[in-house]
């Protein structure tokens, strides 16, 4: 039913866990499936003197998909810039992760939420 990818991001997930002092933090949830996400994010200006997502994580409570597509989209978001971190779409996280299930897609979707909640909560933050 889940691709390697998923299972390898569900029993090994990446960034998890809240990160101290987070400049934003995204929190989502989906009343339907019960998955609720949180992502917290550390922000840093790079060379060019522009905003990038120096560290990420997540906590999650959900299902194998849920916390799989999580996991991925903190790695998709990690060391770009925030403008760059706001076109990750839903299907950039199920790509990379191989496929999911139709009926699991909302969870990738629902990841992105989430990053792009974090990313407004700093830009509302800094005026």
């Amino acid at each position: 039913m889940y691709s390697k990818e998923v299972m390898d991001h569900f029993q090994s997930p990446r960034n998890l866990g809240a990160i101290d002092s987070p400049d934003a933090v995204g929190n989502v949830g989906n009343p339907v499936c019960g998955d609720m996400m949180k992502i917290y994010l550390k922000i840093a200006l790079n060379e060019e003197g522009k905003e990038v997502i120096e560290k990420i994580g997540f906590e999650t409570l959900g299902c194998v998909a849920a916390i799989a597509t999580s996991s991925m989209v903190t790695e998709l978001a990690e060391g770009k810039t925030l403008d760059e971190a706001m076109k990750i779409e839903f299907k950039d996280v199920e790509k990379a992760l191989g496929s999911l299930p139709p009926i699991k897609v909302h969870c990738a979707d629902l990841s992105v939420r989430a990053l792009r909640k974090a990313i407004e909560d700093y830009r509302a933050k800094r005026g």
